[in-house]
């Protein structure tokens, strides 16, 4: 199962936030504005973290992380049971007070009669009580009645009368399950790469290695029969030093030396105790001294502990372990009976900074590397500032998260609906990434410039550095052609991000009536997606050659023949053109 959507109610920064989920989620925005908090809250309804007093927000007495899960396979659909909705989904709480232990607690179907509802059995343990309600003829005719049997009546009557009772969908009362400790692991396993970590940490138990070892040693122990037969002979030179074999007898083979040191601490006991002595030699569990005695060591060339090798390859050999623990797990999964499982097989990572210590060819390959392992019933969770783990094409899994204000907490943006009306303008956005590979920057910018082309994104940044008003918050997009432009101001406004959409107005003396029309439909495609509240637009006079003085148009290579203009020192930049530059870095 996966989670959908999440609520978050006064944890730590965090008032009211209610986030949709999907396969992978890349949390982005300033430090300290609650990004962590997000994940933190994911944490504490895991049961990985626990909830301290400094984790309510201030003020505030209770606090509550509500997670719905769907994608459920049939053995989640029939644990969680109780919970599941028609669409096949499950919504859980959990909740803490302060000063108090924390409870989960599902939301589940509630009969509107109330003589059906779990959390009344109480009210009918006597026959007077129960005989006025339908319960009174599935309950034993004689005896003590309890809990449990008025519990079993409801169920009995609620299958029989499926079709008559009526149902309000509400959190319930008692725990969930009808346990007070829901155990780590009941939804599923998670993981936590934290943005610092020494890599020897994942080699001690409990660890991904340490998993990945254990499935190692558990198929060696079942199929190995060279290590089956070293493990007997172990245990069976253990129970020669023993003083009895397995029938009580008293073992002959055993050392004199083992029955000689019973004897010497035989007489100095007996002295002052009515005593015996009897030394029992317990085998060694060798699976656990396998684990618990594996070291690795990385040659480059010479052999030394992972802990004394850069962060950078550390956090590369963590992230290794994880690929590799994920394709066994798929694999045992896949191999596993549905009876033997005991919890959800669905595993969340949680990263924290990827990007740290890796440089940007190892940033990309690695998202690329996330973006596989949630494909295969995983999910992903990162807190980044690296555009390297932007992918516009994913647009749904990007949740930006701000706090203007910290009396109002954390607040978050995200798509959660269908950008593009048709299937063309899609196409045409993920096109445009060939273009312009770094776009996922404009997500991280104070300020996003919208340009036509690559010789618009040339002359405007070499001119700004020119007038000595470039700013590296802003961001500089070649969109890919002046038809692109609303597309991605539909993102842009989707994210309430601030923005300058530039265009040409393209009027050349040479174009015929029936293009300059056509320029003009583009034009106003342009107009009617700006949002005043969030960017404005710039026209240029027909295009940017004109604009810099250029009126050949049949240069090929026009960026550099442009550059080669601007950059001469005999070029004076207009007045209109220094205005238009000006503005789109106001």
């Amino acid at each position: 199962m996966k989670i959908q959507k999440i609520k978050i109610h006064n944890w730590r920064s965090i008032k009211d936030l209610e986030i949709d989920f999907q396969d992978m989620m890349i949390f982005i925005g300033q430090n300290n504005h609650g990004k962590s908090n997000v994940l933190s809250a994911l944490l504490f309804f895991f049961g990985v973290i626990d909830c301290a007093e400094s984790d309510f927000n201030i003020g505030a007495d209770d606090l509550y992380v509500e997670t719905t899960f769907f994608d459920l396979d049939d053995y989640d659909k029939d644990q969680f049971s109780k919970y599941l909705t028609t669409d096949n989904k499950i919504t859980v709480r959990k909740q803490a007070q302060r000063g108090k232990t924390f409870e989960y607690h599902g939301y589940y179907q509630i009969p509107d009669d109330e003589w059906l509802r779990e959390e009344n059995v109480g009210n009918y343990l006597t026959r007077l009580l129960i005989s006025p309600t339908p319960l009174a003829s599935l309950v034993p005719s004689t005896g003590k009645l309890t809990k449990e049997i008025v519990k079993e009546a409801q169920k009995s009557y609620i299958i029989s009368n499926s079709g008559a009772v009526t149902y309000t969908y509400a959190l319930e009362v008692t725990n969930f399950l009808d346990i007070r400790t829901i155990e780590q692991g009941k939804f599923g396993n998670v993981y936590l790469i934290p943005s610092v970590k020494n890599a020897s940490e994942e080699f001690k138990k409990g660890s991904i290695f340490g998993k990945l070892l254990t499935d190692v040693i558990n198929e060696i122990s079942s199929n190995n029969e060279s290590f089956k037969e070293a493990k007997k002979i172990i245990n069976d030179l253990a129970q020669v030093l023993d003083k009895r074999v397995a029938d009580g007898s008293l073992n002959a083979s055993r050392p004199q030396e083992i029955s000689k040191l019973e004897q010497m601490l035989e007489a100095e006991l007996e002295k002052s105790w009515d005593t015996t002595i009897d030394i029992e030699i317990i085998p060694p569990n060798v699976d656990e001294a396998l684990r618990l005695g594996t070291r690795v060591l990385v040659n480059d060339p010479t052999p030394t502990g992972i802990d004394r090798k850069g962060h950078g390859l550390q956090r590369l050999l963590i992230f290794a372990l994880i690929k590799v623990w994920a394709k066994i797990s798929r694999q045992r999964n896949e191999a596993e009976e549905e009876t033997t499982r005991r919890a959800s097989k669905s595993t969340y990572f949680i990263f924290e900074e990827p990007e740290l210590y890796l440089h940007p060819q190892a940033q990309r390959e690695l998202f690329e590397n996330l973006k596989e392992l949630s494909s295969v019933n995983n999910q992903i969770f990162i807190s980044t500032h690296s555009s390297s783990f932007i992918d516009l094409d994913m647009y749904k899994s990007i949740c930006i998260v701000y706090k203007k204000d910290p009396a109002e907490g954390t607040k978050h943006l995200q798509c959660a609906t269908d950008l593009f009306a048709e299937a063309d303008e899609k196409k045409r956005f993920n096109m445009t990434y060939w273009i312009n590979p770094d776009r996922g920057e404009l997500f991280f910018a104070k300020r996003v410039i919208l340009l036509e082309g690559p010789t618009d994104k040339t002359v405007v940044h070499y001119l700004a550095k020119k007038l000595d008003i470039f700013k590296y918050d802003h961001t500089l997009i070649d969109c890919g052609g002046k038809g692109n432009i609303p597309i991605y101001l539909q993102l842009l406004n989707k994210f309430k991000l601030s923005y300058v959409a530039v265009y040409d107005m393209d009027h050349q003396t040479n174009k015929l009536p029936a293009d300059i029309a056509l320029a003009d439909k583009s034009s106003k495609r342009i107009e009617e997606q700006v949002d005043p509240a969030l960017g404005t637009s710039i026209i240029l006079n027909n295009n940017i050659e004109e604009e810099i003085g250029i009126t050949d148009e049949s240069n090929k290579n026009k960026p550099y023949f442009a550059l080669e203009r601007i950059s001469d020192s005999s070029f004076l930049i207009s007045a209109p053109l220094e205005d238009k530059v000006k503005r789109m870095f106001q």
